[in-house]
C-alpha cells in the first residue's frame, strides 16, 4: 500500500511535464511578465559597527544617535559616570521593499509601495533598576519584522495648464516619510541628520501638483503613530486623537536644472488632556439647611489645546559629481518629529483646564558631497533653544511641567554635530566610514522652594536653563557595509 501511494504521488507530481515545454510558457509567461513590469523588489543587507566615547541618547540598537548626556559625577564628585566608552554592531536595519507601478486607466495612474526592516521586539533591562550598568542596555533580543512605508499612489498625468506645459496632481495613502522629513542629507548613518533636521514617518494624504516643468504645490493632512507628541502623560497619539485635528502640512516648491528650492509650513494641534480636576459646587444632602451645598474636588471634562507652527525652507543643487543640501526649520514645538522641543504648561485654569506655550527652536543642517566611486561627505548642523516667546508670570517654570522631546533634555541650550564620511561605492557593494563629533551645551536647572522645606528643578521664565552652562561632547566612529539587491 504504502509503495502504491509512492508511486501515485511521483505521477501527480509530473504531471506538468506531459503538457510540453510550449504549455509551460504560455501559462507562466504572462505571470512572469507582469510581475517584471508592475512590481519591483528591492532592499539592502546592511551592517553597522559603532563606537560612542561617553554614553549618550541613541535608538535603534543605540545606531539612531541623538546627542550625548550631560556630566553626572558620582557621590564622592570625583568620577562623571557618563564618561563611558560603548561599542556594538548589528545588521537589524537591513530592508526589504516593493514598489508597484504601471497600471492606469486612461490618464489615471495607480502606484503602491510597502517597505519593512526588522528593527523590533529588542529588549534588555533598565538601567537604572541595577547597579553595575549606566547605559543604554534595551539592545538585546531577536529583531522582528516591522513596517516602515505602506502607502498607495493615485496620479492625474498630462493635466492642460498652457499651450505648452501640462501639469499632474498625484495623491499619495497611507504611511510614508514626513514631508518635512523627506529631504535627507548625504549621510549613510542610520539618523540621516537628526535631530538637526525633522524625522519623521507618518499615517497621512498628501497631494502633490506639478506646475509645469518648475512649480510644484503641495498640501497634507497628517497624523501620528510612532514618531509622537510629548505631554503629561508621555509621548503619545492620544494627544491628537482627543484634538481630533489633523496636522495640516503645505508648501511650494521650484525647480530647474539641477536646483531645487522648497518653502513650506507645519501645524499641529493638540489636547494634551481632556480630564481635570476642578472644584465644583454640588447639593449638600447631608445638611438639614434648606439648599444647602458644599464644594468638592471632582473630575470634569477640559478643553486643552496647544496649537503650534513650525516653518522651514530646503535648498539643494547638483552638478555632475557634486551636491549640496541644506535645511533651516524654524517655530514652535516640533517634539513629535525628534526636534529638540517641546512646550509647557504655564498656568491652570479654576475651571481645571490648563494653559499651555510652545518652546520655539530653530534647527539647521548642510551637508555637501563630491565624488562617485569613491564619495566624501561633510555634514554639519546646528540647534538653539530659544525658550518661549514671553516670560511667564510666576518667573520660573517646573521641569516637571515641560514636555520636552523624548530623546533630548529640556535643559539643552544649543548644540553642534561636525560629520566627515568617506564611502567606497563598488557596484551594489557601499562601505562607508564616518568620524562625528557632536557637542551640546547644557545649563542647570534652578531650585526654587515648593514651599513645603523642599525645593524643585525648575527653567527660567523663558523656559530656558542659562546657569553654568556647559559644553558635552561625544566622538562616535561607524563604519556601514552595505550590500543593496
Amino acid at each position: 500500500m504504502k509503495k502504491s501511494l509512492l508511486i501515485l504521488l511521483a505521477l501527480i507530481l509530473s504531471l506538468p511535464s506531459f503538457a510540453g515545454e510550449k504549455a509551460e510558457k504560455v501559462s507562466d509567461a504572462p505571470v512572469k511578465d507582469h510581475l517584471q513590469n508592475h512590481f519591483k523588489l528591492y532592499g539592502f543587507i546592511r551592517n553597522y559597527f559603532a563606537f560612542d566615547s561617553r554614553e549618550s541618547v541613541s535608538g535603534t540598537g543605540d545606531l539612531f544617535y541623538y546627542l550625548p548626556k550631560d556630566v553626572s559625577m558620582n557621590e564622592a564628585g570625583t568620577e562623571d559616570m557618563n564618561a563611558s566608552p560603548s561599542f556594538r554592531f548589528l545588521a537589524l536595519t537591513s530592508r526589504l521593499g516593493v514598489d508597484v507601478s504601471g497600471y492606469h486607466i486612461g490618464n489615471v495612474h495607480f502606484g503602491a509601495k510597502i517597505e519593512g526592516d526588522f528593527y523590533a521586539g529588542l529588549s534588555g533591562i533598565d538601567a537604572s533598576k541595577v547597579n553595575g550598568l549606566s547605559g543604554n542596555t534595551k539592545v538585546s533580543g531577536t529583531a522582528t519584522a516591522r513596517m516602515r512605508q505602506a502607502f498607495a499612489t493615485i496620479t492625474w498625468k498630462d493635466l492642460p495648464l498652457t499651450e505648452e506645459q501640462k501639469a499632474s496632481v498625484g495623491l499619495k495613502i497611507g504611511q510614508a516619510w514626513h514631508p518635512m522629513a523627506a529631504d535627507h542629507p548625504h549621510l549613510f548613518s542610520l539618523e540621516v541628520g537628526a535631530p538637526f533636521g525633522p524625522f519623521s514617518r507618518t499615517p497621512q494624504v498628501t497631494m502633490d501638483a506639478s506646475l509645469g516643468k518648475n512649480w510644484i504645490i503641495s498640501a497634507a493632512a497628517i497624523w501620528q503613530m510612532q514618531y509622537q507628541s510629548a505631554g503629561p502623560s508621555g509621548a503619545s497619539a492620544e494627544y491628537i486623537k482627543y484634538g481630533c485635528t489633523p496636522e495640516m502640512y503645505g508648501a511650494v516648491a521650484f525647480k530647474s536644472k539641477g536646483f531645487l528650492v522648497r518653502a513650506g509650513i507645519d501645524m499641529v494641534s493638540i489636547k494634551p488632556r481632556n480630564v481635570g480636576m476642578a472644584t465644583v459646587t454640588v447639593p449638600d444632602l447631608t445638611s438639614s439647611v434648606p439648599d444647602a451645598t458644599k464644594q468638592i474636588q471632582s473630575k470634569v471634562k477640559v478643553s486643552d489645546r496647544k496649537t503650534s507652527l513650525l516653518y522651514y525652507l530646503y535648498a539643494q543643487y547638483s552638478y555632475k559629481n557634486f551636491a549640496v543640501k541644506a535645511k533651516t526649520v524654524y517655530g514652535e514645538g516640533g517634539e513629535h518629529m525628534n526636534l529638540m522641543s517641546g512646550y509647557a504648561k504655564v498656568d491652570a485654569h479654576e475651571d481645571g483646564s490648563w494653559e499651555y506655550a510652545s518652546l520655539r527652536n530653530t534647527s539647521s543642517w548642510v551637508s555637501f558631497s563630491v565624488g562617485k566611486k569613491w564619495q566624501g561627505v561633510l555634514f554639519l548642523g546646528y540647534v538653539k533653544n530659544l525658550g518661549l516667546a514671553k516670560e511667564v508670570e510666576s518667573g520660573f517654570i517646573a521641569k516637571s511641567d515641560v514636555y520636552f522631546c523624548g530623546n533630548g533634555f529640556s535643559n539643552i541650550n544649543q548644540m553642534y554635530r561636525i560629520n566627515p564620511q568617506l564611502i567606497y561605492n563598488i557596484g551594489k557593494l557601499n562601505v562607508g566610514l564616518e568620524y562625528q563629533w557632536t557637542s551640546v551645551q547644557y545649563g542647570k536647572y534652578d531650585k526654587v522652594d515648593d514651599g513645603e522645606g523642599g525645593k524643585f528643578d525648575a527653567l527660567n521664565a523663558r523656559g530656558l536653563a542659562t546657569s553654568d552652562l556647559h559644553w558635552v561632547g561625544n566622538h562616535r566612529i561607524n563604519l556601514m557595509v552595505k550590500y543593496n539587491f
